[in-house]
């Protein structure tokens, strides 16, 4: 690191008055419950990530398009979502240790799994992504922030398709069962 001196604009974890004009206690609740999402949003990408690299069988490249998808989709996600915490005066958690602390979702590690244990992983990790954006539009809402509660309810809908996906994928006519 440079030895210049460093100004820290915004400390992690502390929130401003925002533009938006929505009251700073209730831009707190919000930005943590999307922190949260964010964290998760994270892990879910580096996840998929593995498993497009590692993808290996019959469907190997259907999977590995599907995957690939998925995971510049949640990328997406994740960047709106860590928009809009910063559009609420807060600091977009960042940085492997704060991620994994705040997410609902927990790493997979690093080991490499057949196919239909990664995809059941990842179906998990939808499934966790779900109830927690759901009950964060409720939140969001309930505190008078419809914006917020939108940007959400439109991510929902990708993850519940992406979630479907994933279900059909492990149907039993799919995927080689050993």
């Amino acid at each position: 690191m440079s030895q210049q001196r460093q100004e820290i604009r915004r400390q992690a974890g502390t929130v401003e008055p925002n533009p938006v004009r929505l009251d700073t206690g209730k831009a707190e609740q919000i930005v943590e419950a999307l922190n949260a999402d964010l964290a998760a949003t994270y892990v879910l990408y580096h996840q998929l990530r593995k498993h497009h690299w590692n993808v290996a069988g019959a469907q190997y490249r259907s999977l590995h398009l599907f995957l690939g998808e998925a995971a510049e989709d949640a990328e997406e996600n994740a960047d709106e979502i860590a928009e809009r915490v910063q559009a609420l005066g807060g600091v977009p958690v960042s940085g492997p240790a704060a991620l994994e602390r705040h997410s609902p979702v927990p790493f997979e590690g690093e080991d490499v799994y057949d196919v239909r244990t990664s995809l059941g992983h990842d179906l998990d990790a939808y499934g966790d992504i779900i109830e927690s954006v759901s009950s964060h539009i409720e939140l969001a809402e309930s505190l008078g922030d419809h914006a917020t509660g939108e940007i959400l309810r439109e991510q929902l809908v990708g993850i519940e398709e992406y979630a479907h996906e994933i279900d059909h994928f492990l149907e039993e006519d799919s995927l080689t069962l050993w």
